[in-house]
């Protein structure tokens, strides 16, 4: 049976654009194709000492994968395009975050899920936003756009646009 779920795709170092670009095509061919992208979005850094900026975004997928083997192949697109795991919240490359896959649960040392700090960060939740509003926190029973609109904080979001697929225009 298949699950629709949601991959958070960030990017602070080298070309952010093409990170972005090669961790959807990784998806896609590792058998997690994009069924809905969200806009790119420019966002502040949280809970790091480094000021560079990332571009964020969200896709949703629909597969009938297991969430460990989702987060095997995720983790497999961001070591191909050379991100070493080092520091908590360091820059990077690419990070994919599993953040939901249909209502499954996890509490594993390797997977959390859904994403432990996903309602709690505006640059997962404006993106996702755009691509399932009605979406709803498990814990609070409120919609994405509910969750959005009662973040407090300070930390920068702004919505950049489409990102440049290959035959499509540039940002």
């Amino acid at each position: 049976m298949e699950a629709d779920g949601y991959i958070g795709l960030g990017s602070n170092l080298g070309d952010r654009e093409a990170n972005l670009r090669a961790g959807l095509l990784g998806m896609s061919r590792l058998g997690l194709p994009p069924i809905a992208l969200s806009s790119v979005w420019a966002t502040e850094p949280v809970d790091s000492p480094e000021p560079l900026w990332f571009l964020n975004m969200v896709a949703g997928v629909r597969t009938p994968l297991f969430p460990e083997e989702v987060l095997e192949r995720l983790l497999e697109i961001e070591a191909g395009v050379g991100r070493v795991r080092s520091v908590r919240n360091a820059p990077r490359l690419l990070d994919l975050d599993l953040l939901l896959l249909g209502g499954e649960r996890r509490e594993g040392p390797g997977l959390l899920l859904p994403h432990p700090r996903m309602w709690e960060r505006r640059f997962v939740l404006a993106p996702l936003d755009e691509i399932a509003p009605r979406l709803s926190n498990p814990a609070t029973g409120r919609t994405v756009r509910e969750e959005l609109g009662a973040l407090r904080g300070s930390h920068a979001v702004r919505r950049v646009g489409a990102l440049a697929l290959p035959g499509a225009r540039p940002l």
